[in-house]
């Protein structure tokens, strides 16, 4: 049987980011009553720099597992972050233990954290991969998209590889919508999965719940950027 993570680990890790985040930088919250207060949630998240997860993870209102490259667990790092309830991915092959981990997390009701995009990049949502429509679709798990901007803006004076300190970063959660158009997540006692959801994963359903999703994605970083003036 695969250990799924575990949520205290990710408490943990919240605090922590909350200590860091608002420690260093200035973090601008918005939407995040959007977030549902119980039941599995995906965070879809864009990621134009390394601080992109620890800032949400650090802000948002509930713990957050991360899939996260297995090519950040190395040295000390590796029991940290799987400490913090942090899950590692190999994104260069079907990574089942990871694959069953993560609908773990979504069965026993947690959040999980996914940037679609895949790498770091641009942070736009232009193109994103089938995972996060294959979680969507298999756990019945609402997405909540959340835009993080400013994290990229301009290098450090005392650290490159980071945003100013104390510099402004701005996270919009936007409203929680299903993968598949009109699906319901049904009360199956606790997991949070849809009944009978496990007969749409088709290539045909996985491609259209793709191209809602980045549809929804975009349309929500527009609108962070209108709201926020980024």
């Amino acid at each position: 049987m695969t250990d799924v993570p575990s949520m205290r680990g990710a408490e943990v890790g919240r605090r922590i980011g909350v200590g860091l985040m608002f420690g260093l930088w200035k973090p601008r919250v918005l939407g995040s009553w959007r977030v549902p207060a119980s039941g599995p949630v995906i965070f879809a998240v864009n990621h134009s720099h390394n601080i992109d997860g620890p800032m949400v993870m650090g802000v948002a209102p509930r713990p957050t597992h991360f899939l996260i490259k297995k090519e950040a667990f190395v040295g000390p790092l590796d029991p940290f972050l799987t400490g913090i309830g942090q899950l590692k991915v190999d994104r260069h092959s079907t990574d089942r233990t990871a694959i069953a981990r993560a609908l773990g997390v979504l069965e026993q009701g947690g959040v999980l954290g996914i940037f679609p995009e895949g790498t770091r990049g641009e942070g736009d949502f232009a193109s994103i991969r089938a995972g996060l429509a294959y979680f969507a679709v298999r756990s019945g798990a609402p997405i909540v998209p959340v835009a993080v901007l400013g994290s990229s803006d301009r290098p450090g004076r005392l650290i490159k590889a980071l945003p100013p300190l104390r510099s402004r970063v701005d996270v919009v959660f936007g409203d929680a919508f299903e993968a598949i158009e009109g699906a319901r997540s049904s009360d199956t006692g606790g997991g949070g999965r849809r009944a009978g959801g496990s007969g749409r994963r088709t290539r045909k359903a996985l491609d259209e719940a793709t191209a809602r999703i980045q549809k929804q994605l975009t349309a929500h970083l527009e609108n962070a950027r209108r709201l926020t003036g980024r």
